[in-house]
This record gives C-alpha cells, sequence and structure tokens, in this order.
C-alpha cells in the first residue's frame, strides 16, 4: 500500500507544480467583496486553492508512505515519479516539446523507480 501512497504522491506533487506555475499575486490583488462570489474570483482562487490542497494532501501520502518503505527511498520514488508526472502533464495539457533523450532518460528514471521497488521488497 506504500507505494501506491508514493504515486499518488507524485501526481499530487505535480499538480501541486502546476499551482505554483499558474499562481499570481496579481490577480489576488484585484479580489474585493464586490466580485468575490463571482465566476472570476474563482479563476483568481483557484490556483492558491489548489497549492494549498494538493501540498497538504502531497504531504499526508507521503508521510503515510514512509513508515513502511525507508525514506531515503520513498524520496528517491516520490522524486523520480514527480519529474515524470510533471513532463507528462506538460506535454499533455501545455503542449510542451519533447524529444528522444528526454524520452530515453524518463525511462532511465522509472526503470530506477521500478529497481527500487523491487529492492525494497521484504525477503523471505
Amino acid at each position: 500500500m506504500a507505494w501506491i501512497y508514493i504515486i499518488i504522491a507524485s501526481v499530487l506533487q505535480a499538480a501541486w507544480t502546476y499551482s505554483v506555475k499558474s499562481f499570481s499575486l496579481d490577480d489576488l490583488k484585484l479580489l474585493n467583496w464586490a466580485n468575490f462570489y463571482t465566476l472570476q474570483s474563482i479563476i483568481y482562487m483557484a490556483p492558491i486553492t489548489g497549492y494549498i490542497v494538493f501540498g497538504a494532501a502531497n504531504a499526508w501520502f507521503f508521510s503515510m508512505a514512509i513508515k513502511d518503505i525507508p525514506t531515503a527511498m520513498a524520496f528517491a520514488a516520490w522524486t523520480g515519479g514527480s519529474i515524470i508526472c510533471i513532463k507528462l502533464a506538460g506535454v499533455i495539457f501545455y503542449k510542451e516539446p519533447t524529444n528522444w533523450p528526454e524520452l530515453f532518460f524518463m525511462l532511465m528514471i522509472m526503470g530506477g523507480v521500478m529497481g527500487l521497488k523491487f529492492v525494497a521488497a521484504p525477503q523471505v
């Protein structure tokens, strides 16, 4: 179950990262009581809300995972999974370019994370 928590935490870390990317302090300055309950204010508040919610959920799932997995191994898997999720989201949602060497090294990261999972398996 701890490895599932790592995967969830990685996805939440990617969502947190894009919340930070889309956050604009200038947009929050435009909020006032007259427009607080409008669709525009919801659009202004979404990134900061995502920052708080995704950050807290990410920390919670990661903390649940490190109860059963050694911390260094969990951190390496979480970081690698986060990098892959961030790149996938960038390509899918933001149309960021990618190339073959980049894909090759992403596959190497995935292979390393999978290798860590097998190393962390209890020896019977």
